[in-house]
């Protein structure tokens, strides 16, 4: 399938990704790994932001379901996130990627805050922009904080990085006669609650027509074969 030509990308990595085989935390040849996947497509000439989850340190939801406070719970996330935005930005320039960070969350310390214009300046001039601590707020996934995001950026499309290659009718992990989409339509994702993303982030992707490309971030050189219109991908946007 040929997909159009995207300039400026979102991709959506979850903290899961850079856990590498380990069961929690951050394993560094993991985010090497993916940091080369991101130079990959720098070099090709895409202006990249990234948004990072935080669930290989602390997952709000999972700390809610167990009696925390939920906005307490989702705070911790948030700075989850920011640990595995920082780790992603020291991997990106061991390998002379310029990188800037900003958080949701002020924390001048460490990182910039979250400015618009700013970002835009970073972007023009080659620099990878990682966005942190989600959208500030509780109650927000990650995945809303990277829809609004890409929407705020102008971005012309939102890459989910998974661990399969696309959108299927069924789990492909449990059920061998599953069939991948190379295309579906906002309104049939929602419809059938096919678990991309979180609702709200679908929602916001389809009112901004930002399309959704979901592909397997997991396999070597896959992030930038799929941005050249390559590699095994599903897109989700209108009129499908």
């Amino acid at each position: 399938m040929t997909r159009p030509r995207f300039n400026r990308i979102l991709l959506k990595l979850s903290g899961e990704a850079l856990m590498g085989s380990g069961q929690f935390g951050i394993d560094q040849d993991a985010v090497a790994s993916l940091a080369g996947e991101v130079k990959a497509a720098r070099d090709q000439g895409f202006e990249l932001c990234l948004v990072i989850g935080g669930g290989n340190i602390f997952r709000g939801m999972a700390g809610a379901a167990k009696g925390m406070d939920r906005a307490q719970a989702d705070y911790m996330g948030m700075l989850a996130t920011v640990m595995n935005a920082l780790a992603m930005q020291n991997a990106l320039e061991q390998i002379g990627v310029e990188t800037r960070v900003q958080s949701a969350i002020k924390m001048d310390q460490v990182c910039e805050p979250v400015i618009r214009r700013r970002a835009e300046r970073h972007l023009a001039k080659r620099r990878v922009v990682i966005f942190a601590a989600g959208v500030g707020s509780p109650y927000f996934t990650t995945d809303t904080g990277a829809a609004l995001r890409a929407a705020e950026m102008k971005c012309d499309a939102l890459f989910k990085g998974t661990s399969v290659d696309g959108i299927y009718d069924a789990d492909p992990k449990k059920v061998a006669s599953a069939k991948r989409y190379d295309t579906i339509g906002f309104d049939r994702v929602l419809a059938d609650d096919l678990k991309v993303m979180d609702a709200s982030a679908v929602a916001l992707c389809r009112d901004n027509d930002i399309p959704i490309v979901v592909f397997n971030v997991r396999q070597p050189g896959n992030l930038a074969e799929v941005l050249a219109g390559r590699g095994t991908a599903t897109i989700v946007q209108d009129g499908e």
